[in-house]
């Protein structure tokens, strides 16, 4: 299925209704009069991505006329009278309470990821763990069940098998893309199906259309994690995907300098994650948001270039003498391109390729010897990165559970930046002579 991967023309869109939306003077039930919260920037229907990036969910005008948003640091807000109190109990005052319900730069910014999301509203979290966490704290009891497909991040896999466990919660894993494995796992206890696309490390794309369908014909909420696509690439909402969790630490953000996690979806279901998020507590910093709306600027920009390079990196890779397997897809002769291909706009900058006849040390390496690439997890900014998931991330599990979750000894996971492709493909060729 082709997509239409245009933005959402509703300026208002993602905005929650009471502190996002531009509202007249009005009488509430009880006679007392609606305070309007300000206007936000009007965009035209045909604006572009990178025009919604940079004022979507903004002011037209700010606080002392700042062009850019100020950032807040009160932890509590205050009310000049009992009266003004009431109006806001009452909910015919929009403004801030405490900080831990939220702050006006979160209104901001989630009104802002909504919008390029294309959904109703967004939560953001302290991190992408933490909106994961949130999202199935407030939606799972003792005794219910979720279905995973079995490629994901090993933390997310991690909290469902041995933390969501202690509390009742029944996690069933199959095999990535098998939709007739998920049926069949599914029972009268199923209220979540989970996915990411494209999938952590292997880049497997999933038939998001099919994935919607399913849940909906066995009444079960679905969530995608779409950290690896972002908005730019896909959208799931768009094929009838209930939640969409991003690590906005990773494109969103973009500069690998800020911590941050979002759930995008309807609103009324939402209503009950967002409650959950003011008794948890885990909330973001006004300061990381601050980051990460001022991310959001260059977001459509910067994945220009990541997809870029990505795919220039990764038909490099793929035709190098040394080069074993390469995960990319973008590439024909990934098993899941045509899917890829069918529902994306572009394939991002995260690479997994394996060494040819070489052990772990021998993968090293080549790790070691990549002159731009930095050592470090995580993937997304604008310094390219690199690592040996066997190493990073799974060093402590068994030969037995490496190979069950498709982690060889060989493996590489580069995360390419904004560089210039000609510098990373030379940086990368000298490695490979090592």
């Amino acid at each position: 299925m082709q997509t239409d991967m245009s933005i959402e023309s509703d300026a208002n869109s993602g905005s929650q209704s009471s502190p996002n939306s531009s509202e007249t003077n009005s009488s509430a039930a009880d006679g007392s009069q609606v305070v309007p919260s300000p206007p936000l920037t009007e965009l035209q229907p045909e604006a572009g991505l990178s025009t919604r990036c940079v004022h979507s969910g903004e002011r037209r005008q700010k606080s002392e006329g700042s062009i850019t948003a100020p950032i807040f640091t009160a932890s509590t807000y205050t009310f000049d009278s009992t009266e003004s109190l009431m109006r806001f109990v009452n909910g015919n005052e929009q403004r801030e309470e405490y900080g831990r319900y939220g702050t006006p730069n979160e209104k901001s910014v989630e009104a802002k990821l909504a919008a390029l999301e294309g959904a109703e509203q967004a939560i953001l979290y302290s991190s992408g763990m933490a909106a994961i966490v949130g999202l199935l704290m407030s939606k799972l009891s003792s005794g219910d069940e979720i279905v995973f497909f079995d490629q994901c991040y090993h933390r997310s896999r991690e909290f469902c098998t041995k933390h969501l466990s202690r509390f009742g919660v029944v996690t069933r894993q199959v095999k990535t893309g098998d939709f007739d494995a998920m049926e069949a796992a599914i029972n009268r206890n199923t209220k979540m199906l989970v996915s990411e696309s494209p999938t952590n490390p292997h880049l497997t794309a999933v038939d998001l259309e099919r994935f919607a369908a399913v849940g909906k014909a066995n009444e079960v909420e679905t969530l995608i994690d779409a950290t690896l696509a972002t908005p730019y690439n896909i959208r799931p909402v768009d094929f009838g995907v209930d939640y969409v969790l991003h690590s906005a630490t990773k494109y969103l953000g973009g500069h690998n300098d800020l911590m941050a996690g979002v759930i995008c979806g309807r609103k009324e279901q939402l209503e009950s994650v967002r409650a959950l998020r003011g008794i948890l507590g885990s909330v973001n910093s006004s300061h990381n948001l601050y980051l990460l709306e001022r991310g959001l600027k260059t977001f459509e920009l910067r994945m220009q270039r990541h997809n870029e390079n990505g795919q220039r990196i990764a038909e490099f890779l793929d035709a190098h003498p040394r080069v074993e397997k390469v995960y990319y897809p973008g590439l024909k002769s990934h098993p899941s391109h045509e899917i890829a291909a069918s529902q994306m706009r572009g394939f991002g900058g995260l690479i997994t390729f394996t060494i040819k006849d070489a052990d772990w040390k021998q993968t090293a390496q080549v790790v070691d010897a990549a002159q731009i690439p930095r050592i470090a997890p995580s993937l997304g900014g604008v310094e390219s990165l690199i690592e040996q998931p066997l190493v990073m991330s799974y060093y402590h599990c068994t030969p037995a559970e490496r190979e069950q979750f498709g982690i060889a000894d060989n493996m590489i996971r580069m995360a390419c930046g904004i560089e210039n492709a000609e510098d990373l493909i030379a940086d990368l060729k000298q490695a490979l002579a090592t």
